[in-house]
């Protein structure tokens, strides 16, 4: 594509100088050309000097010309068409209207069209909750803020994690993308109690993830995963009690990983928290294994239509990433990379020693809640920390931002492992009214960071440091 753009308007260059040159002087393209470094004012105004400017400047519009549509022509375009996705589903309830007594919460669910796999249309279950169906505060009239919740690998659609959402004040709806449903009265944790579904799209396995990168891109796991996110705003966004300028996605490990994308590709999200997941998986996370048995051009293939780092610099909105130093899955280099990528001016990290992995304990830290009502209810924003600096023997951390921090911590490391395997040195910083600061951490340090609490011990934390 790109050679053959080039080679188009080289041909047209060749075409076009000699014609508009003759058509305007009247001389041909072999007539002697006077150069700018040997004309003078008075030469300026020669039909020649006029036909070398003209030419030079048909030169330079058309080289430019071909640089910018050869970036653009390397850059990734959508896999997905979102004018298509942003449309709101066929869908249907598989239960009654909740009746609005709040003895007993209901928590509805669905069915919604997705993406075609194999030829054949698919169905994607989901459950929906609203703040008037489990909390008495709620008018049921109330245009409220909503939130789309993304499971992770080996997830599904958690029935809970939705009604904690409703309680919060939020409509909620919670997907599962591996085309299968929970049963209802059974704990959704173990994969045991799921239903795979007649018409459900790909199961979420390793397999459909990384081996099917041969395939058509509508027929792998990332792009139907995708696209039913999407569909899942679409549809939220259609239901007449949502407040469609404040919708935010969470997502939790491949949840997290999927959050990265969706942030990038649906401009219609006010917020976005991904919890653990993050891109850059073929420099390192769990599956270098899958990316070593690829050839370079599979390899190739799957960063360029599914790693988060070809979607991060697509984000535009706030977003928070939070993540615990020895994640076995999605690594602090990584993470950086991907915390990096995000040309958003309202980024931020939330970084914990050692976060335990997991679905509960991936949906349990509070800044989440906090960061999406920040950034879609106007309350009390999280502290906002600068970039750490180096002083003598201080780090200084500027505190932006009008939140006040309580306490803050340097964490810090001197191990030469693996980066999630290394064992981490926390000691405290002394808080001042706009900046931070702490002893500087032993020359042997091979990483370091900073952390802070605001009142409602809420935490965020700096960039993660490699000397």
């Amino acid at each position: 594509m790109v050679n053959e753009t080039v080679n188009q308007l080289l041909s047209l260059l060749r075409y076009m100088t000699p014609a508009l040159i003759g058509t305007r002087y009247g001389i041909s393209e072999q007539s002697p050309i006077i150069t700018t470094k040997y004309a003078s004012s008075q030469q300026s105004d020669s039909p020649k000097f006029q036909v070398s400017a003209m030419k030079n400047t048909l030169i330079s519009f058309c080289l430019f010309a071909i640089l910018t549509m050869t970036v653009f022509a390397q850059s990734p375009e959508l896999p997905w068409d979102m004018e298509k996705l942003s449309q709101p589903p066929e869908y249907e309830w598989l239960d009654a209207e909740p009746t609005g007594d709040l003895d007993m919460p209901s928590i509805r669910s669905l069915l919604y069209r997705g993406e075609d796999y194999g030829g054949k249309a698919t169905q994607v279950f989901a459950y929906y909750a609203r703040p008037a169906d489990v909390a008495s505060q709620t008018e049921p009239r109330t245009k409220v803020p909503a939130v789309v919740l993304v499971h992770g690998g080996g997830g599904t659609a958690f029935r809970e994690w939705a009604e904690l959402w409703a309680k919060r004040g939020y409509a909620a709806i919670a997907m599962d993308l591996a085309g299968y449903r929970p049963v209802e009265g059974q704990n959704a944790h173990d994969r045991q109690n799921r239903q795979r579904l007649p018409n459900g799209g790909p199961d979420q396995g390793d397999e459909e993830k990384f081996g099917s990168i041969d395939k058509p891109a509508n027929q792998q796991w990332p792009y139907h995963a995708i696209a039913n996110v999407v569909r899942a705003h679409s549809l939220i966004r259609s239901f007449e009690e949502i407040d469609t300028q404040r919708t935010a996605v969470t997502g939790i490990s491949w949840g997290g990983y999927l959050t990265c994308i969706a942030a990038g590709v649906d401009q219609r999200f006010s917020a976005a928290v991904p919890v653990y997941g993050c891109g850059f998986l073929q420099d390192n996370s769990a599956w270098l294994p899958r990316f070593e048995k690829m050839n370079d051009q599979q390899r190739d293939r799957w960063v360029t239509l599914w790693d988060p780092s070809q979607y991060l610099p697509r984000v535009k909105l706030p977003i928070l990433f939070v993540n615990g130093t020895n994640d076995f899955a999605y690594p602090l280099d990584s993470y950086m990379k991907s915390f990096d990528a995000v040309p958003a001016d309202a980024k931020q990290l939330c970084v914990t020693v050692n976060m335990p992995h997991g679905h509960p304990p991936g949906w349990a830290p509070p800044e989440i809640e906090r960061f999406i009502s920040q950034h879609l209810l106007g309350s009390e924003p999280l502290p906002r920390l600068g970039s750490p600096e180096l002083a003598g023997e201080l780090i200084i951390v500027p505190v932006e931002g009008k939140q006040p921090v309580a306490a803050a911590q340097l964490h810090f490391t001197t191990d030469t492992s693996a980066i999630n395997q290394r064992k981490w040195t926390t000691q405290a910083a002394e808080v001042h009214e706009a900046r931070i600061t702490a002893n500087t951490p032993p020359a042997d340090t091979t990483a370091w960071f900073v952390t802070a609490q605001d009142a409602r011990d809420a935490t965020v934390s700096t960039r993660i440091v490699f000397p």
